[in-house]
């Protein structure tokens, strides 16, 4: 009876811990669209008690915290509909993707070993939210090239629902959230490797010396 009671805890423990995974996965992918607002809707969400979060990740929901990602949402958003700027924000917000999946695992994800919840809050969550920022410029920068950056604004309008989507899904279904960001995930890292190739081939055919 008592082997069977600590089975079922660790099978709940273990379930737990999987779901925490998939929610900071998805909420990963969502910081690769837009950085601030995943952590503003989720510091919304934990203030109104309908997200618990570790002990160590209360600074969330707090007033402070709050405001800080509200006035980081509204420069981060109107900056994507200013022509130039939004190349700029690229630049800028890429690195912040990948800080900013890295420390959104660390606060949704439970207590474990902490070499074990930094390799992973690194690898799922910055790695996810890399993945899914590089993907995101490379449409960006062929968005620019086809119509001189006349349809970023409709492309910065795509990534904003995309946020707050991914948000609230990760928040609502944890598991289908991260589970569909799991399956999105080979075609960005195919799309990126593409690209980068691509562009390689470029270079050495344009530097290549042409026989006279």
């Amino acid at each position: 009876m008592i082997l069977e009671s600590f089975a079922g805890l660790a099978a709940l423990v273990s379930l737990k811990t999987v779901i925490s995974i998939l929610l900071a996965i998805c909420l990963s992918a969502a910081t690769g669209f837009r950085v601030s607002i995943p952590f503003l809707l989720i510091s919304l969400v934990s203030d109104f008690g309908h997200l618990n979060l570790p002990d160590n990740a209360d600074w969330v929901a707090s007033d402070q915290a709050l405001v800080m990602f509200a006035v980081a949402t509204v420069l981060e958003v109107f900056g994507y509909y200013i022509p130039w700027v939004d190349h700029a924000l690229d630049f800028v917000s890429t690195p912040l993707a990948v800080i900013a999946g890295t420390f959104i695992t660390l606060s949704v994800a439970p207590d474990m070993n902490p070499l074990i919840q930094w390799t992973l809050a690194l690898a799922a969550g910055g790695g996810t939210a890399g993945l899914t920022k590089s993907l995101l410029n490379i449409f960006r920068v062929s968005s620019t090239a086809i119509s001189g950056g006349l349809t970023n604004p409709v492309l910065a309008t795509i990534e904003l629902i995309g946020a707050i989507a991914l948000t609230l899904l990760a928040i609502t279904v944890p598991v289908a959230g991260g589970l569909l960001v799991l399956l999105f995930l080979p075609y960005a890292f195919y799309r990126i490797w593409s690209f980068l190739f691509r562009r390689k081939l470029t270079k050495v055919q344009t530097t290549k010396p042409q026989p006279s």
